[in-house]
């Protein structure tokens, strides 16, 4: 068996919650917190390499095309996003004066800023 290097038995106790997952799928996979987004060849190593989450922003003030700054670009980051088989966050540039513009790119879909 695949999982035959899983020591038997699971052990369940106070601590153990059990989630009813019916007509649902639960497979394991790995988050990374600290994605520079810049090339579209970087969902398919994620995926290769069993990433399910990947949470960043852009590159910051660089020549890259790729950016989460701006209720636009975040409008386009999501819906590229809809392609891959993978769970998104994508963080806003927190680095302005103007608070109109950082409230601009949360209600755009940002689920946080990075500073």
């Amino acid at each position: 068996s695949f999982l035959s290097f899983f020591p038997p038995p699971l052990v369940c106790g106070v601590a153990t919650t059990v989630r009813d997952a019916e007509g649902l799928i639960a497979t394991p996979g790995g988050i990374d917190v600290h994605v520079h987004f810049d090339s579209a060849q970087l969902c398919e190593h994620a995926i290769a390499s069993g990433l399910t989450t990947m949470i960043g922003g852009s590159l910051g003030p660089v020549t890259v095309g790729i950016d989460c700054g701006g209720e636009w670009n975040v409008g386009k980051m999501l819906q590229a996003s809809e392609a891959w088989p993978i769970n998104f966050g994508f963080l806003g540039r927190g680095n302005s004066s103007k608070p109109e513009s950082l409230a601009g790119q949360l209600r755009g879909g940002c689920l946080g800023l990075k500073i």
